[in-house]
């Protein structure tokens, strides 16, 4: 149960400190800004997969940390594609 209650505390926290980042960053850096954490971002899922295994008796607690690993991965992989997205728009286009 006190992991249980430790990963809602870390889950409150990241999403209070994640609005407040994010609020402050212009509208016209955020692609930029999230290309520049992608890799910053891989930290999010190592992070989730030690919340996971931190469920070792708790279903509950493996089950948040299996949903944490999801959505870390579901960020890093959109973030890279919406980088790749942004960048081919600056290339040279072939006649």
């Amino acid at each position: 149960m006190e992991v249980l209650i430790f990963l809602l505390f870390i889950l409150v926290l990241a999403i209070f400190l994640g609005f407040e980042i994010i609020s402050k960053v212009p509208s016209l850096l955020h692609t930029p800004l999230m290309s520049g954490s992608n890799a910053i971002s891989g930290v999010t899922i190592v992070g989730a997969l030690i919340a996971a295994g931190l469920g070792e008796g708790e279903d509950t607690a493996a089950l948040i940390g299996g949903v944490a690993v999801a959505f870390a991965t579901i960020n890093v992989v959109g973030g890279y594609l919406v980088t790749n997205r942004m960048l081919s728009m600056f290339k040279k286009k072939d006649k």
